[in-house]
């Protein structure tokens, strides 16, 4: 039997139209770095995306499935981007402006781009690659910046606004392509730490859906009074779904530009009063130190929303205890739209009990399903202590990867169990009420004399130690035991005269003897990312090549 209710398609030309008319007051504010920031209102915003629509669609040709890459800040233009593509049936491809040449061209090519959409400042990093980007018809230049390294080539040059000017706005006078929910909708690629980066292709019902959850009270709570921040780029996993969810649920958007440094941030927050941001750590941990150094106003966070890698418990309390703002833990990858949990405390608990609850990854929502595979091959209970990969599924985790123009979807062994769970790679344990504790990416963690030892749980240790900025710990050979963990530390300024035997004590009051580390290294910086993780392989590569120097104690 079925239901008397309506079929709708969940789309995004649903949120397009909802938040450039019921919320169509609320803005998307840019930040400058000089003056007054640039606004828009939603319905402004919605109308230029329907004006973006028509020009892709009129001038230049783009049908429905064809890939409109962007490589852009979080402005303004990347927002009427992101309505716009999805919405007449294109599919939006957030290029990573970070990633090395090599891995940029292959997204593109691999991907078969044709048209980019460009912040005018990013020119040159665009320009070198053109010869070898054998799809690119169109580029778009939003902003300024100098045209010439893209003059001559076999794609055609565009300025933004003028391509958009002068063109219908209205969201009913234009020819919306029926689409099925199901369709693809938008393309991100994983950061490619090990292999070729790989493809995630989002549908229009899971941006959708993914929307819902974001705005949901057990996750980031949007609504028509808050201005949202989004220091996360639009191009690392949908900047978290933050821009499709303050545009259905009416919340103002605020965003960076090119200006993500601390300070700059630290003064956009104090002036323009977000209510909620979202950034991984090692963005929050520079604007600590900011704010440590030169105190401002950032009262206006209620939530300072932190994931793409654990947060570091002394980070946490840092930001609340010396400038009042409340840090929530979420954890999520490329995969799962990112969205996967949030911590939040259960209702009615003393002060003194949630942080327990906090410092964890989270609970799952309703839409995420979850289990532990252990090394036998079964699956561990959720008991709090029980340790396994975790395996996930739901509507807005990804079921295999993009094979590319004209290729088939593929599924890793290593990524996808035999009946369609996403492996993750993460390790950890999940209590009796769902909250998922994360122990160790399953390639980091330190296999020693037949033991696990968490170089997370070593790492957020260090960090908690006055003199430490950043820690990381990976796992090096060693002949008795297999492997035993090295510690390589960021010390703070002036905090040089730290001995390892101080820290090594230090540690030795939380964590086993058995687990301390008995090699350490000094570091100038922990390596990272494009997005800003830890990038264990490459000291991994400087230990094997004896570029570090390690002291055995």
């Amino acid at each position: 039997m079925l239901s008397t209710m309506q079929d709708v398609p969940l789309t995004t030309q649903r949120i397009l139209a909802h938040g450039m008319t019921v919320h169509g007051a609320a803005q998307v504010i840019t930040w400058t770095g000089e003056g007054d920031p640039a606004r828009r209102t939603f319905r402004e915003t919605g109308e230029r995306a329907v004006q973006l629509a028509t020009a892709l669609r009129d001038e230049l040709g783009v049908g429905q499935a064809d890939r409109v890459a962007t490589l852009m800040w979080n402005n303004q233009e990347h927002m009427e981007t992101y309505l716009a593509v999805p919405s007449m049936g294109a599919v939006l491809h957030t290029l990573n402006l970070r990633l090395p040449a090599e891995q940029l061209t292959y997204i593109v090519n691999h991907a078969a781009d044709r048209v980019v959409i460009i912040s005018g400042s990013l020119i040159p990093l665009l320009a070198p690659l053109l010869p070898r980007l054998g799809t690119i018809e169109h580029i778009v230049v939003a902003g300024p910046g100098d045209r010439t390294p893209l003059e001559g080539g076999p794609a055609r040059v565009h300025d933004y606004d003028e391509l958009i000017a002068g063109r219908p706005n209205s969201f009913d006078g234009y020819a919306w392509p029926e689409l099925d929910e199901r369709d693809a909708a938008a393309l991100c690629y994983t950061s490619g730490t090990t292999g070729d980066p790989k493809g995630v292709l989002y549908s229009h019902r899971s941006i959708y859906l993914h929307s819902l959850q974001v705005n949901s009270a057990g996750s980031f709570a949007l609504t028509p009074a808050d201005l949202a921040l989004p220091v996360v780029p639009m191009f690392h996993v949908n900047a978290w779904g933050l821009p499709q969810a303050a545009f259905m649920a009416g919340a103002s958007l605020l965003m960076t530009d090119r200006f993500l440094q601390p300070e700059p941030l630290a003064e956009m927050i104090e002036t323009m009063r977000p209510t909620i941001a979202g950034a991984v750590p090692t963005i929050w941990q520079g604007l600590l130190a900011e704010l440590d150094a030169k105190q401002r106003d950032v009262s206006s966070l209620k939530s300072a929303i932190i994931g793409g890698s654990a947060c570091p418990p002394a980070l946490m309390t840092a930001f609340e205890e010396r400038h009042g703002v409340r840090v929530v833990q979420a954890w999520g990858m490329t995969e799962t739209s990112p969205l996967g949990s949030v911590a939040h405390p259960p209702a009615g608990l003393p002060e003194e009990e949630e942080f327990g609850y906090r410092i964890t990854q989270g609970q799952f929502p309703a839409s995420v399903e979850a289990r532990l595979a252990g090394p036998d091959g079964g699956f561990q209970p959720w008991d709090g202590e029980s340790t396994g990969e975790l395996e996930v599924r739901g509507p807005w985790i990804a079921a295999a990867y993009y094979g590319g123009a004209g290729g088939d979807p593929f599924r890793p062994e290593d990524k996808f169990s035999e009946d369609g769970w996403l492996r993750t790679g993460d390790v950890g344990t999940i209590t009796p009420d769902g909250y998922l504790t994360l122990t160790d990416r399953a390639k980091d963690v330190i296999k020693s004399g037949g033991e696990w030892i968490s170089s997370v749980e070593l790492e957020n240790q260090l960090m908690a130690h006055p003199g430490i900025a950043e820690a990381a710990v990976i796992a090096v050979p060693d002949q008795q035991w297999g492997e035993r963990p090295l510690a390589a530390v960021v010390p703070r300024d002036g905090a040089d005269e730290v001995s390892y035997e101080e820290l090594r004590g230090f540690l030795g009051e939380q964590i086993a003897k058995w687990q301390l580390p008995e090699r350490w290294a000094r570091i100038a910086a922990v390596p990272k990312t494009s997005v800003g993780k830890f990038d264990k392989k490459v000291l991994r590569r400087q230990y094997a090549d004896g570029e570090l120097d390690v002291t055995e104690l």
